[in-house]
């Protein structure tokens, strides 16, 4: 949905980068000290069970926009790593008439130098591609809680249909220009994949709130949340 592109509300709040603490979650097992469930899916595909900056399943975690690696204060595009102008990139582009001085690149998925899961948790830690996303919906059940953990933190439980582990999802809103907006309403996850819907400045997204779970192209200057992944 097109108006889920635009933020508007209040600050965006920066929260301290930290692991997955293990003594919070002892029953997960972990990679590179941070907790991952495997839900038994079809490409082996492991998921973590925090957000990038978060130490716990119901935290919010930091937000990040599309191709950068640390949280930040503005997200809009003249302060994005890969924007030199109005509808003009510096990488990842595969229209010459949105690339910088005709840039065509052909780059459709994030490098590792640009993974905030990579560069924050490092090992074989990423994010995970849109591809990867659609399993994760195909493969799972998406029950909406209010109250995940009894921590008053609202989200999805995904749980396997294969083998009845699950993660959690929380609503963490996002980020656009200074503003922040949906915490326990909407969350807006990034893919590592660049959008092919004819929107450039874009990536592939998963957004949803209680009652719906869709993907979709999103702004790559907004900060959104990450949900790391390893195969």
């Amino acid at each position: 949905m097109k108006h889920l592109k635009i933020f508007a509300a209040l600050c965006c709040a920066a929260v301290a980068f930290a692991a997955c603490d293990k003594d919070n979650e002892p029953n997960k097992e972990y990679a590179n000290g941070h907790a991952y469930v495997d839900l038994g899916l079809p490409s082996g595909l492991k998921w973590a069970t925090c957000n990038v900056g978060a130490t716990a399943p119901e935290e919010y975690g930091d937000y990040y926009a599309w191709g950068e690696t640390e949280p930040k204060e503005t997200y809009y595009r003249d302060s994005y790593k890969y924007s030199s102008g109005w509808h003009q990139v510096t990488k990842y582009c595969t229209d010459s008439l949105y690339g910088q001085n005709g840039l065509i690149d052909g780059k459709l998925v994030l490098e590792s130098e640009d993974d905030a899961a990579v560069q924050n948790w490092g090992g074989a830690w990423r994010m995970p591609t849109d591809t990867e996303w659609r399993e994760l919906i195909d493969n799972c059940e998406w029950t909406w809680t209010d109250n995940y953990n009894n921590a008053d933190s609202a989200g999805y439980i995904i749980a396997s249909k294969t083998n009845g582990k699950s993660i959690f999802l929380p609503a963490a809103g996002g980020c656009s220009r200074d503003q922040w907006v949906g915490g326990g309403y909407n969350g807006f996850y990034w893919s590592s994949s660049l959008y092919d819907g004819g929107v450039m400045e874009s990536a592939w997204i998963v957004f949803f709130r209680s009652d719906y779970v869709n993907r979709d192209g999103n702004a790559r200057y907004n900060g959104l949340s990450i949900r790391p992944v390893f195969e």
